[in-house]
């Protein structure tokens, strides 16, 4: 005999066809770990993260071996932390009285639509959180929303990526509407003829721009910055320093927060904008920020000002930021559900499990999924302020 998902299920996709649906831009764009699938609930999968090789010299002529210092091997983290559902109910006489309207077929399937977007949305919005919290630099100015007048953005923002050695394939750019409606207002991108395609002009589109893949997403938002004012370097800094030593700074509860943007100016090379990875409320000390760290030498006194509230677009390599999702596991033996169907959602490619609970003269369907993510490799993810 038919249950009632068996029912549902070649009906679904059409309505996740007519259900709205946010614009997901990370989950396409992110590396998706075969291995990581199979992490249990919150057992935590390590990958092997080595520094850049340093303490090398001139190669001469001895009968004795040269000796070489010792390599720190560190290490990025992945826990699937979230295991999520999205449920819904009938009973008899719910299904009784829609089934003289619409039908309550009908509505079970845009009421699956519906979890499935749900979920969708807060993966993509876990992502992104990630994405800006991992990231090693920062290009762009706060309020200001980019491509305002041209694409000259996006070459700067590949240059940081490019600089800390990203791999050239399988970049993407995910950015807010705001920025993406910009884009489509370059006329380069809308006059076939310059743009070489007519993808923006004609499909709506965004364009791959100087080896970067543009994506939109409804998860990319304004990040609300630390209140840390004053500080300045406690000593002077070197190249490829990630700890930062300052004093008299003015901070309140929220301080320098991870995740918050610093702007530094070096002894050479003007200033740069690093992403902070764990902050502090003290008002002398330290915080750190992503690798590689400090692109110039920086003089002692050198003032740390905190970029205020922007818009995080994220710049990354495809192998920067690992999403691993699965099915929430049941018992080897008979649990309480009477049907479990998987479903594909067509938009972000997720798979998802549907589960049907009986009770007393109703039913309960769960829609569910586990995840995690992380950012295994800040050098090759950036941000671009808008």
């Amino acid at each position: 005999m038919a249950t009632g998902l068996t029912n549902l299920c070649p009906d679904i996709y059409a309505a996740l066809d007519v259900v709205s649906r946010e614009l997901t831009g990370f989950i396409p764009s992110v590396m998706r770990d075969p291995s990581a699938d199979r992490v249990a609930k919150n057992q935590t999968l390590r990958s092997p993260y080595t520094a850049a090789s340093s303490g090398g010299g001139d190669v001469t002529a001895a009968m004795s071996i040269p000796s070489a210092s010792e390599k720190t091997i560190s290490n990025r983290s992945l826990t699937i932390s979230k295991f999520r559902f999205e449920p819904f109910t009938w009973s008899g006489e719910d299904e009784y009285s829609a089934d003289q309207g619409p039908g309550s077929l009908t509505i079970r399937q845009d009421q699956i639509a519906q979890a499935m977007r749900s979920l969708v949305n807060q993966v993509e919005a876990d992502i992104f959180s990630a994405a800006y919290l991992g990231a090693s630099r920062a290009y762009g100015t706060a309020g200001t929303t980019p491509f305002a007048s041209g694409v000259g953005d996006s070459a700067q923002i590949r240059k940081i990526l490019d600089d800390n050695g990203a791999p050239k394939s399988g970049r993407s750019v995910v950015i807010d509407t705001t920025a993406g409606a910009l884009m489509r207002t370059n006329t380069q991108l809308t006059k076939a003829n310059e743009s070489g395609d007519n993808m923006t002009l004609r499909d709506g589109e965004i364009l791959n721009l100087n080896g970067l893949s543009f994506k939109e997403s409804a998860a990319v938002l304004p990040v609300v910055a630390g209140a840390m004012t004053g500080a300045l370097f406690n000593g002077a800094g070197a190249v490829g320093d990630t700890t930062i030593t300052f004093d008299t700074g003015t901070v309140n509860t929220t301080g320098i927060k991870a995740g918050d943007i610093v702007s530094i100016t070096g002894s050479t090379g003007g200033a740069q904008k690093y992403v902070v990875a764990t902050g502090t409320t003290s008002t002398s000390g330290t915080f750190t920020i992503a690798a590689p760290g400090l692109l110039y030498a920086v003089a002692d006194n050198t003032a740390i000002t905190v970029i205020a509230t922007a818009t995080r677009n994220v710049a990354f390599s495809q192998n920067a930021i690992v999403l691993a999702t699965r099915l929430p596991m049941t018992t080897k033996g008979k649990d309480l559900s009477t049907a479990r169907e998987l479903i594909t959602d067509p938009r972000s490619g997720l798979v998802f499990e549907v589960v049907e609970w009986p009770g007393a003269d109703m039913v309960t369907y769960h829609v569910r999924l586990a995840w995690g993510v992380t950012v295994f490799k800040p050098e090759h993810t950036a941000i671009l302020l808008g």
